[in-house]
């Protein structure tokens, strides 16, 4: 292939600008017109295309967001948008197209593939929900921008001599809550792939306070089947604790990304750019065990994805 194309989609994450970079600088490499997509699908449609070279990602590596922009498109689960998509590509002689993203990104790129379009996606999303790689890009900087915060709520929560609970990002997926949980040391862990048993919630607590503890931290995952003001009445309810809630939100999103986040972004994305010079396509690049590993895009989306259930047990043998 001769001219290639990157985009990023969905929710943006740290590590995805490291990870243009690397496509554009391979592609570069290879000797490929390198064409950046801005803001997604959408912009795939609008046709706000523009070549770019290594120059232009040139101190790049280390900021957050994504300089190509993202967003989520509606108009590309549409008909005529998915159309309109695909003839872009042609109008610019775009010979294969790169997608960083999550699921619903990457579950678009599964689309591509099956209309004829040589595509590579690569996990860009903070929640590390995708199956077919252990790690995805964004989740390292997330959980330890979490676990500074934690570190920084359970001063203040010493100080007050209160439980507080804090609410981490993770719809479906709790491994921001495990991660950074365990490594905050929060002496409960609630995440949504398993259902809130608010009598032991309330029991852990006040055994916790039994045993001469001041104060306790729960990382709750957003996902959970109880929002977290409620869970702070029921607990406040229930046991009389001085009880507060930290809603992280959008810091989790931003950032540079840590070492772990850009060597992973690097190392997918000139893996990517290099299959497509070999005019391989309808891939996934992840890692599995340390090792680059290349699967099927349809293969890879449908993939189950294991819950890490033995971390959240150890956890609460560490918070005992």
């Amino acid at each position: 292939m001769k001219r290639i194309g990157v985009l990023t989609s969905g929710g943006d994450a740290p590590g995805m600008n490291a990870c243009v970079r690397a496509v554009v600088r391979t592609g570069a490499y290879y000797g490929m017109e390198v064409f950046g997509i801005e803001r997604g699908y959408d912009g795939l449609i609008a046709g706000d295309i523009d070549e770019i070279g290594p120059r232009d990602v040139s101190d790049t590596i280390q900021r957050g967001g994504t300089i190509l922009k993202t967003a989520r498109s509606t108009a590309f689960l549409e008909k005529e948008g998915f159309e309109r998509a695909i003839a872009m590509l042609g109008n610019f002689k775009i010979e294969g197209l790169v997608v960083i993203g999550g699921n619903g990104s990457l579950s678009g790129a599964v689309d591509l593939k099956k209309a004829g379009v040589a595509v590579i996606g690569l996990p860009g999303t903070i929640d590390n929900d995708l199956p077919f790689t252990d790690y995805t890009i964004g989740f390292d900087t997330a959980v330890n921008t979490a676990l500074s915060a934690i570190s920084n709520v359970r001063d203040t929560s010493n100080a007050h001599e209160r439980t507080t609970i804090i609410d981490v990002m993770g719809r479906e997926c709790g491994d921001i809550a495990i991660y950074a949980g365990i490594t905050g040391g929060a002496e409960i862990i609630l995440v949504p792939e398993e259902p809130v048993d608010l009598d032991d919630v309330c029991r852990q607590l006040v055994e916790s306070r039994n045993k001469g503890k001041s104060s306790s931290i729960i990382v709750k995952a957003e996902g959970v089947d109880i929002d977290s003001n409620a869970l702070d009445e029921e607990i406040t309810k229930r046991t009389g604790l001085d009880v507060k809630v930290v809603v992280l939100g959008y810091i989790q999103r931003g950032g540079s990304p840590t070492a772990q986040d850009r060597l992973l972004a690097s190392l997918v994305g000139h893996k990517a750019a290099a299959l497509l010079h070999e005019g391989i396509s309808g891939k996934t690049v992840g890692v599995r065990g340390g090792e680059v590993v290349v699967d099927d895009i349809e293969k890879a989306m449908k993939m189950k994805r294991r819950p890490r259930r033995d971390l959240i047990e150890m956890a609460r043998t560490l918070a005992f």
